[in-house]
């Protein structure tokens, strides 16, 4: 997936619309068209990078910030309170559908733990 056709890099360009939530010169935050909770965010990066295993030494600094922006968007949708989970699919087998780097913040709702095959 190229810049030009990256719905995410269109959505930052402004070709898309999305509800966003909050924008800085790093990141940008909006409402995921398929929620999977009552509230799910994706906190994504205005650089275009392909997936965290594509990510340098040089972006740690912008990884960093994703955290602590989502941990923002969790205080302002009060799920600091009832808790949240952070997710970062990187690859088509992990569930990773847009390939550029983005962050989910889900909660909303109780979410069990779960690992292997269901």
């Amino acid at each position: 997936m190229n810049v030009a056709t990256c719905p995410f890099c269109r959505i930052i360009r402004g070709e898309q619309s999305a509800e966003i939530l909050y924008r800085d010169n790093s990141v940008i935050c909006f409402e995921d068209i398929r929620p999977i909770t009552p509230v799910h965010i994706l906190i994504v990066p205005l650089e275009h990078i392909e997936s965290l295993n594509t990510a340098t030494a040089e972006h740690q600094q912008l990884l960093g910030h994703m955290i602590f922006t989502a941990r923002q968007m969790a205080a302002g949708t009060r799920l600091e309170r009832s808790g949240y989970r952070l997710v970062i699919n990187t690859g088509v087998d992990a569930g990773q559908s847009v390939l550029h780097l983005h962050l989910h913040l889900i909660g909303g709702r109780a979410m069990p733990f779960q690992y292997g095959p269901r």
